[in-house]
């Protein structure tokens, strides 16, 4: 049997592993496809193709790995954000791709001012410091706990959240995030299926959850992501019946991360996750419908 994983980050937004080392980690895990879905920026896809081919020209065909560009957008609900994945995009499509580099925009304006934040509660850190050896990825609150770890302001990536980068910190600022509606609409003008990400972790109460997702599948909802790697047993039967009640594909992914998220494995969550390759083919068929439409 083939498996997947459908939610993976890499150095392009708050992952610790290149495109390269994602490569060599799937052909580890014996994966046949995984799709490359940072935060808000596709940029990362084109490095991943590259380094794909070269590691299939001396594979057979059983060993070879499918690279599937993808996104994750952070979308505004209430107070904080949801994640909306775009699976088979065109990364190169240019509404989506205006779009994200309006968020990293903002992204950027948001990092000088947690910055200046940390500055003034005494902390040796510049914005030049936490972007170093990072290319041109997405900043986010994962580079700066890393800076905070690796200059030893801190222990853990977890202590930096709780006493510097968490929203319940002083320090923190909040974000200007794209509007859902937005976010979908994006990703099926670049032709790509939309799926709500880990919807457990919101700890909405059910009826706000089934009232969001009926909102979202009016902007063009097409699946839920089910397979999960924290999603307990009980989770995953709740988001299985979400996603046959409304009609909804079930799509899976580790949300893997590295060093960041260090108890997931990439394809293997926290060792029991297992996405069968059937899911990329639902997938496929829908993607056909909507470029159809």
């Amino acid at each position: 049997m083939k498996f997947i994983d459908l939610h993976v980050h890499s150095t392009f937004s708050d992952g610790s592993f290149s495109p390269a080392g994602l490569v060599e980690m799937a052909g580890e895990a014996k994966l046949s496809a995984f799709a490359l879905t940072d935060h808000d920026t596709t940029e990362g896809f084109e490095e991943l193709l590259a380094v794909a081919d070269k590691y299939n020209d001396n594979k057979s065909e059983e060993e070879k790995i499918e690279v599937l560009p993808g996104v994750e957008i952070s979308a505004a609900y209430k107070e904080c954000d949801i994640h909306i994945l775009g699976l088979l995009i065109d990364h190169k499509n240019r509404v989506l791709t205006d779009m994200l580099a309006a968020s990293k925009k903002e992204r950027e304006d948001r990092n000088k001012k947690m910055v200046k934040n940390l500055q003034d509660a005494g902390l040796d850190i510049t914005l030049k410091g936490v972007m170093a050896g990072n290319g041109d990825a997405v900043i986010t609150r994962a580079h700066f706990a890393k800076y905070l770890v690796e200059h030893h302001l801190v222990r853990t990536y977890q202590d930096a959240f709780e006493f510097y980068l968490g929203d319940k910190t002083p320090y923190y600022v909040p974000r200007k995030f794209t509007s859902p509606r937005d976010a979908i609409e994006s990703i099926l003008a670049a032709g790509g299926v939309p799926v709500l990400a880990h919807p457990c972790i919101y700890h909405l109460a059910e009826e706000e959850l089934l009232s969001l997702i009926d909102r979202l599948i009016g902007y063009g909802l097409r699946g839920i992501e089910t397979l999960y790697s924290t999603n307990t047993p009980k989770e995953e039967k709740f988001t299985r019946e979400i996603a046959e009640k409304k009609g909804l594909l079930i799509t899976g992914g580790s949300d893997f991360h590295g060093a960041p998220k260090p108890s997931i494995r990439l394809g293997k969550g926290k060792g029991n996750l297992a996405i069968p390759y059937e899911i990329l083919d639902r997938l496929r068929e829908e993607q056909v419908k909507i470029k159809g439409a």
